[in-house]
């Protein structure tokens, strides 16, 4: 049995990641429930676990006393000489317990606390090999579609994870088996509530994407400075160059727009507008509420500005329902106040 016992931790270890070292704790705080349901909360035990000589051993401990006041704990040197001569007053006296003879309910007791081990060492797993990848892409498939509330199960190469509905981009659809990229948003490291959040609806996926798809960005050349996103309509990027001779819009669209393509394909068809980012900051607005032309950009505070735009830009400028104008204003951290020439 012991035998057997050590094959399982060496299989727990080689399949699901939970190191043998962690269960045996576990192990350790199962026989320790198992024994006190036996004997009483009272009593005193020693768990002995040896890997090398694939080992398991259980032992009750009691005190050798002159008067016993509680035989919970404690025996006489009388009865303890009984055992062993060398027994002394102050000693402990261990006597080896057999598993075999625990109940029913102190061995389901023992039990529960050994799943519920490897449940929390599955999740511990999880938590550490998300986080390492906290606030990245990674590539899923999709394994499962609830018709009812539109989550997703997806695979991962670590385990199994939901992207809820709030987390997708609006109106995209889903088969089993597609593979598609998530952005790994939060790692739960508390022990209730899902291990992981995913989404494909926050901005850190498209600045991300334009992380791995654009060499330049990869090289460092080019640096992505800010993202807002209104998920499955439109994105504004604003990137810059450290070499004065890289254009850092046109590095990001690409020969004839292909490497944009590859990026609007994933993102189900959302627009994206790259923006090239100024330290001047009336010029960085300027361009942030492209594909509109501006005329003027006016300071009037700290973290405001009024610009002018003609009669024909107004519309253009502002979006539908307000939306250019709001995702410059967030892209570029101001108030903006549009008006017409």
């Amino acid at each position: 049995m012991n035998t057997e016992f050590f094959t399982a931790l060496d299989l727990l270890e080689k399949e699901k990641g939970i190191p043998a070292d962690y269960m045996i704790e576990k192990i350790e705080a199962a026989l320790v429930s198992a024994y006190k349901k036996e004997y009483g909360n009272n009593t005193n035990v020693r768990i002995l676990i040896d890997p090398a000589k694939k080992d398991v051993r259980v032992y009750q401990q009691k005190e050798v006393v002159e008067e016993v006041e509680n035989p919970e704990t404690q025996i006489s040197l009388e009865d303890a000489k009984k055992v062993a001569k060398k027994y002394k007053v102050g000693m402990i006296m261990e006597t080896e317990v057999k598993t075999k003879n625990f109940r029913r309910l102190s061995a389901a007791a023992a039990k529960s606390v050994i799943i519920q081990g490897i449940r929390e060492g599955e999740r511990r797993v999880m938590q550490e090999a998300y986080e390492t990848k906290h606030e990245e892409i990674i590539t899923a498939t999709v394994s499962k579609v609830d018709s009812e509330n539109g989550n997703v199960v997806l695979e991962t190469d670590t385990s199994r994870a939901v992207l809820l509905k709030s987390e997708q981009i609006p109106g995209e659809t889903f088969s089993v088996g597609d593979k598609i990229k998530v952005f790994v948003m939060e790692v739960n490291k508390e022990s209730r509530g899902p291990v992981v959040t995913l989404s494909r609806s926050h901005a850190g996926l498209v600045r991300r994407m334009f992380e791995l798809e654009i060499p330049e960005i990869a090289d460092g050349i080019v640096m992505v400075k800010g993202v807002a996103r209104e998920a499955g309509s439109r994105t504004k990027i604003s990137v810059w160059s450290r070499d004065p001779d890289v254009d850092p819009v046109g590095a990001c669209i690409g020969n004839h727009g292909v490497r944009i393509a590859a990026i609007i394909e994933e993102l189900r068809g959302e627009k994206v507008d790259i923006v090239k980012y100024s330290e001047k900051t009336e010029e960085y607005i300027a361009a942030a509420l492209a594909p509109a032309e501006v005329i003027s950009v006016t300071m009037t505070a700290e973290k405001a500005c009024r610009v002018q735009v003609a009669n024909d830009q107004l519309s253009l400028a502002i979006g539908k329902e307000g939306q250019n104008a709001r995702l410059a204003a967030r892209l570029t951290g101001h108030k903006i106040d549009i008006k017409a020439d």
